[in-house]
């Protein structure tokens, strides 16, 4: 019995599903929740934020002594520089703001992700030295996007992408000037690596080969100072020893002794 006939109606059917499957693929994919989520903050910005007031600049690549650091949106007012990381997840989200890392719990799946408040930190400090100012006027915000729930009290800087213009329209004290606020867009307009999918490939790449170096050099992923051997002399943990940052109290990272 010939099967041809069979096979080719049946892939002729199945044909109409493919881009169908790809589509599916693409809506779900890692890329596309992270474009959908920032997306989001833009059109909030664009929506409830006076554009006369509130500078918004997206996607923002600036160059580091060891590659480069990413942020995704900058706002910069008279009332401060909001530097603004979204998170696109879903899911029950646990953690505050001394953990290194955080959770995210999705059913049975338990998943852990960098605390967002270290992440963008790094990205506060580049931004600070690249414009000479003082870290008084620069405001960090982690916005969640997506179906997540926060299961442990979070910050005021920690928000959902509903809660963040609130937070910025909450500072209503005058930090800068409007000539500043003016030569302030000019120079991360100016200072930024031209956006480009190849700048992209170019910083992840740069962000695993950071990874790679400071875990094996002992380095403190949060602000880059030599990590020392330490040991707890007070609570449940008296006597452990544990690694902490050289550069406490200003940074205050600390992790167990592998």
């Amino acid at each position: 019995m010939d099967f041809t006939p069979i096979l080719i109606n049946f892939l002729t059917s199945f044909w109409y599903f493919i881009p169908l499957i790809i589509l599916i693929a693409f809506f779900k994919s890692p890329w596309f929740k992270g474009v959908f989520g920032e997306a989001q903050v833009n059109l909030a910005a664009k929506l409830f934020l006076n554009k006369n007031d509130y500078h918004l600049i997206k996607n923002v690549t600036l160059p580091t002594e060891d590659g480069s650091t990413q942020i995704d949106h900058i706002i910069v007012s008279r009332y401060g520089i909001f530097v603004i990381e979204t998170k696109n997840m879903k899911g029950w989200i646990f953690g505050n703001p001394s953990q290194k890392t955080w959770t995210q719990k999705i059913y049975r799946h338990t998943n852990k992700f960098q605390n967002p408040l270290h992440q963008n930190y790094k990205h506060t400090k580049t931004l600070e030295s690249c414009l000479g100012l003082s870290e008084a006027v620069f405001f960090s915000l982690i916005v969640f996007v997506g179906d997540s729930t926060f299961k442990t009290q979070m910050p005021e800087n920690v928000t959902y992408a509903g809660g963040y213009v609130r937070f910025i329209k909450s500072r209503r004290n005058v930090l800068l000037t409007n000539d500043e606020v003016s030569r302030i867009v000019r120079l991360i307009e100016g200072g930024r690596l031209t956006p480009s999918l190849e700048t992209h490939r170019q910083h992840v790449k740069n962000v695993k080969s950071n990874l790679e170096s400071k875990r094996s050099s002992n380095l403190c992923p949060k602000c880059g100072s030599m990590l020392v051997l330490r040991v707890a002399k007070k609570g449940t943990n008296k006597g452990n020893e544990f690694m902490a940052c050289s550069g406490f109290p200003k940074c205050r990272y600390a992790t167990n002794v592998q």
